[in-house]
């Protein structure tokens, strides 16, 4: 059996695994890290997102071939990073019902906020599109995103502003 040697959450995890084995198998069988769920199988739900070299990636349909020298982020990875931002708005929002697909949005969430941290509701509802919520939890989901968001660049302002005063 192939050999991979991975970059999760900045740390290498050697695994031997099948090469058309999906990266959401591993973290959760292989490694233990219950965070990404499953839910179609397919990359169609968006409950599997991870970050692949920070760009939202279905895992149930990455094979762990296709990986190579990648940094794979699952949301376990967020909890001590910039996104708390993005944690705490989620949870100031009221957010998840059920809390299933949740993982998969926040990880859509979090790419988005990488690269815009000004997104329009366009562009929310764009990033947002390939994530499936059965509870219909969608406006909280923009308005956690506007918050974290907002939040982040007030951050920044102040930084700016510290930097600026030394």
């Amino acid at each position: 059996m192939p050999q991979y040697t991975l970059s999760i959450n900045g740390n290498p995890h050697t695994i031997e695994a099948e090469s058309d084995m999906p990266i959401l198998w591993v973290l959760r069988d292989l490694l233990g890290l219950m965070g990404t769920k499953y839910g179609c199988g397919m990359g169609l739900c968006g409950s599997c997102t991870i970050h692949l070299n920070g760009q939202a990636v279905r895992s149930c349909i990455l094979p762990v071939a296709n990986v190579g020298s990648g940094h794979i982020t699952p949301i376990e990875g967020l909890a001590n990073g910039p996104s708390n931002f993005l944690l705490d708005a989620w949870l100031s929002e009221r957010v998840s019902q059920c809390g299933y697909c949740q993982p998969g949005q926040i990880m859509s969430a979090a790419a988005l906020l990488l690269e815009n941290l000004q997104p329009t509701d366009g562009e929310i509802t764009a990033a947002m599109s390939g994530n499936l919520c059965r509870c219909g939890t969608y406006q909280r989901i923009r308005e956690a995103i506007h918050r974290a968001a907002h939040s982040k660049s007030e951050q920044i302002k102040l930084q700016h502003d510290q930097d600026e005063t030394k």
